[in-house]
C-alpha cells in the first residue's frame, strides 16, 4: 500500500483487472499504542490514543473498504475483489517484537510495554449493502481460508502471543464502517478470557486427568437440549452457562488447537454450519442482529492439548427493540445475568425456518 502497509487478495476466480499498485499519497503510519499492566487483576490493557482519529461512519460513496473507483480511492486499489485482508491504518497493536510480560511481582505496579503486535482488516465482499450471512457458503469458505492463512502468518510474527479473528456486526455493537468486514488481532499477550480458560483446563486435568473442553462438548451432546445444529465434523450449541441473550458456540468434534489444524472437510463443514447458525440467530428476532463472532484459538506458545479451537457467536439483542446492556453487575463486577434461559434460546433457534438453497441463500 502507499504507506508501506501490506494488502492480501484471496481470490475465488481470476481478476484480470487486479491492481497491485496503490496510487494514493499517504503518510507513513506511526502507531503510538502501548500496553499497561493492571496489577490488581493481573491483566494487560491496551492504550491506543491515535485511534480517536480513525474513520467514523463515512457515506457509502466514500467507504474506504469498497473497491476503488475514479470518485473514491479506497484502501483496496482494485475495481473489484472477493476477499481482502490488509493492515489496519489505525491499529490497536502494531510493530515491535517485545511480548507483554512482567516477572518480578515487585515490579508489577506501573509497568508498561510498547503495544507491539498486528491488527488487520478482513473485507468479506466488495458489495457494500449486505452482510456476511447473506453470502454463499463458497464465500464463507474463502473467509475461513483468509483467517487460516493470516493465523499462520501472525503466529510467526515476533512478539505475537495470540491470534484472534472476529467480526463486530451492527451499529449497536459500535461498528464505525458499514461495509461487511471483520478484524484479526495479533496480541502481544494472552488475553484474559483465554488465560482464565487455560487455568480452568489445567486445574480440571490435574484433578480429574481429563480434558475439560472434550468433557464440555460431550456433556452438551449428551444433554441434547441446547444443541442447535450439527454436521459430520462440527456441532453448535447454546452453552450451559450462556452469558448473552442468544449465544452459540461451535466446536469441532476433533480436538484442534487453531484454524491451521483443520482439514479440508472440516473447513467446508465450518463454513456451512456457521452460516446456518447466524441465519438462525437472524430469525429469532424480527429486528437487526447486533452481534459478535469470535474465533477462539490456542495461544501461539500453548502446548498441544491445553486449549481447543472453537467459535463463539452472540447477540446483545434480548428482544425486539431492546438491547442487553452491560450495566452495573456486568461492567463493574464482571458478573453476568442472562435474561433468557439457554434452553429456551436453543429451542427458539431450532424453531427458525431457514430459506432453502433454491431461494438463493444456502
Amino acid at each position: 500500500m502507499a504507506d508501506g502497509r501490506q494488502l492480501f487478495y484471496f481470490d475465488e476466480t481470476d481478476h484480470p483487472g487486479r491492481v497491485l499498485h496503490d496510487p494514493r499519497e499517504l503518510p507513513t503510519v506511526l502507531p503510538a499504542s502501548m500496553v499497561r499492566y493492571d496489577a490488581l487483576l493481573g491483566e494487560w490493557v491496551g492504550i491506543a490514543g491515535h485511534r480517536q482519529t480513525r474513520t467514523y461512519h463515512p457515506p457509502a460513496n466514500a467507504c474506504p473498504l469498497c473497491p476503488s473507483s475514479d470518485a473514491n480511492a479506497s484502501e483496496i486499489p482494485s475495481p473489484t475483489y472477493d476477499v481482502v485482508v490488509f493492515e489496519n491504518r489505525f491499529p490497536s497493536f502494531a510493530g515491535g517484537e517485545g511480548t507483554a510480560t512482567v516477572g518480578d511481582p515487585a515490579a508489577w505496579i506501573g509497568q508498561s510495554r510498547p503495544g507491539s503486535g498486528r491488527c488487520e482488516v478482513v473485507c468479506f465482499t466488495s458489495e457494500h449493502h449486505t452482510v456476511l450471512s447473506r453470502l454463499p457458503v463458497r464465500r464463507m469458505r474463502t473467509v475461513i481460508e483468509a483467517w487460516t492463512d493470516r493465523t499462520a502468518a501472525l503466529s510467526a510474527e515476533p512478539g505475537v502471543e495470540q491470534v484472534f479473528c472476529f467480526e463486530n456486526r451492527g451499529v449497536e455493537i459500535g461498528v464505525t464502517l458499514a461495509h461487511p468486514h471483520g478484524q484479526i488481532y495479533g496480541y502481544p499477550f494472552v488475553t484474559p478470557k483465554t488465560a482464565a480458560a487455560l487455568r480452568s483446563a489445567a486445574d480440571y486435568r490435574q484433578r480429574t486427568g481429563r480434558d475439560l473442553f472434550a468433557d464440555i462438548l460431550a456433556a452438551e451432546i449428551d444433554a441434547e437440549v441446547r444443541v442447535v445444529a450439527q454436521n459430520d465434523t462440527w456441532i453448535a450449541f447454546v452453552p450451559f452457562a450462556a452469558r448473552w441473550p442468544v449465544e452459540v458456540h461451535l466446536y469441532p468434534r476433533r480436538p484442534v488447537r487453531d484454524l491451521t489444524g483443520l482439514d479440508e472437510a472440516e473447513r467446508d463443514d465450518l463454513a456451512a454450519l456457521y452460516l446456518e447458525v447466524v441465519r438462525r440467530m437472524e430469525g429469532v428476532f424480527a429486528d437487526s442482529l447486533p452481534a459478535i463472532t469470535g474465533v477462539h484459538q490456542a495461544p501461539v506458545h500453548a502446548r498441544d492439548g491445553d486449549y481447543r479451537l472453537h467459535l463463539e457467536v452472540f447477540t446483545i439483542r434480548r428482544s425486539e427493540g431492546r438491547i442487553k446492556y452491560l450495566a452495573g453487575s456486568e461492567s463493574a463486577m464482571g458478573a453476568f445475568v442472562n435474561d433468557i434461559a439457554p434452553e429456551s434460546a436453543a429451542q427458539r433457534l431450532r424453531d427458525v425456518v431457514l430459506e432453502t438453497a433454491g431461494e438463493g441463500v444456502l
